[in-house]
């Protein structure tokens, strides 16, 4: 087995290759990449040479260089837009829920939004009624401040 390994060490390289490009499907950051892309460089390069140590540095090279070259390359192109998503409490604010307990003049209450509740306080200090539809201004800390729709 050993034997026919050495004697067909593209095979080993390509399958390594194969095997994170399968790894980084599951990941998706472009890391595992380019071990993929070093593993199938050094399936070609063993094509031509026998050398396991011209393999390894060519793969090591190939390896790198495409960590600092490829990779912000397909972070720039494939993950386009995702620094200006919203995301945790920021993505509450413009959204709408409904009071669950009174807001009181000057005080708090609770409003329900997308199945959680929060407690809430009104923007312009007045009470606003169970039932009432309201609107995320803004949030400070766990508390809602919102206004009547």
């Amino acid at each position: 087995m050993i034997d026919y390994l050495i004697q067909n060490l593209w095979l080993a390289w390509l399958l390594a290759g194969i095997v994170c490009l399968i790894l980084e499907m599951m990941n998706g950051d472009f890391f595992i990449m380019c071990f993929a892309i070093g593993g199938f460089c050094a399936s070609a390069v063993s094509v031509f040479t026998d050398s396991v140590t011209v393999q390894v540095v060519l793969f090591a090279l190939f390896t790198l260089l495409s960590i600092f070259f490829v990779r912000p390359i397909a972070l720039r192109y494939l993950h386009r837009g995702e620094d200006r998503r919203l995301s945790n409490a920021d993505a509450l604010i413009g959204r709408e829920g409904k009071v669950t307990d009174t807001i009181e003049a000057g005080g708090y209450g609770r409003v329900k939004i997308d199945g959680d509740s929060w407690k809430a306080r009104s923007a312009d200090g007045d009470e606003i009624r169970p039932g009432t539809d309201v609107r995320i201004l803004r949030l400070d800390s766990i508390i809602a401040t919102v206004e009547p729709c």
